[in-house]
C-alpha cells in the first residue's frame, strides 16, 4: 500500500519555480510567475473587459456584441492553448501550456466567462425590472377601465 501511495505522490506534478508539488488550483495559480510581461498584459486586458462590462450596463445591444465577442474568445481558447504551446519560449519563461488547459482555462477562460455571467445577471435583472414595470401598467390599465365603467 506504502508503494502505491509514493507512485501516486510521485505523480503530482512540482513547480519548476518553486518547487512546491501543485496539489490543487490554488497551488497552481501560486505557482506561476506574475511578473511576466505577457501575463501582466493579459491581467490589463480582463481589467479592461471587466471595467466595458460594468461601463456598458445601460447599452444592451453592446452588451451583446461583448458578450458574443467573450464566448467565441472561450470557444477560441484551445487553438490559442496550442499555438502557445508550440511558441512558449519567445514570450514565456516557463511552458505553461499543458495539454488538458488547465493553465488557460483559469487564466484565460474563467475570468471571461465570470464576465459573460455578469452580462447575463444584468439582462435577467433588466428583465424583470421590465416584467414588473409591464405588470404594474397593466394593472393600472385596468384599475382605470374598472373606474370608467363604474362612472357610466
Amino acid at each position: 500500500m506504502s508503494a502505491d501511495k509514493a507512485k501516486n505522490i510521485s505523480a503530482i506534478p512540482i513547480d519548476g519555480f518553486s518547487k512546491v508539488r501543485i496539489t490543487s488550483t490554488w497551488t497552481f495559480l501560486q505557482s506561476i510567475q506574475w511578473s511576466e510581461p505577457w501575463l501582466i498584459g493579459l491581467i490589463s486586458f480582463h481589467i479592461l473587459c471587466f471595467a466595458c462590462t460594468i461601463l456598458t450596463c445601460r447599452y444592451y445591444r453592446l452588451q451583446i456584441f461583448q458578450f458574443l465577442l467573450m464566448v467565441a474568445m472561450v470557444y477560441g481558447a484551445e487553438y490559442v492553448n496550442e499555438v502557445a504551446a508550440m511558441n512558449w519560449r519567445s514570450f514565456s519563461k516557463f511552458q505553461y501550456f499543458d495539454s488538458k488547459g488547465m493553465f488557460i482555462s483559469l487564466v484565460y477562460s474563467a475570468p471571461l466567462l465570470l464576465n459573460t455571467i455578469i452580462i447575463v445577471a444584468v439582462w435577467v435583472r433588466r428583465t424583470f425590472v421590465t416584467m414588473t414595470e409591464l405588470k404594474t401598467l397593466q394593472l393600472k390599465r385596468k384599475a382605470a377601465r374598472e373606474s370608467a365603467k363604474k362612472t357610466q
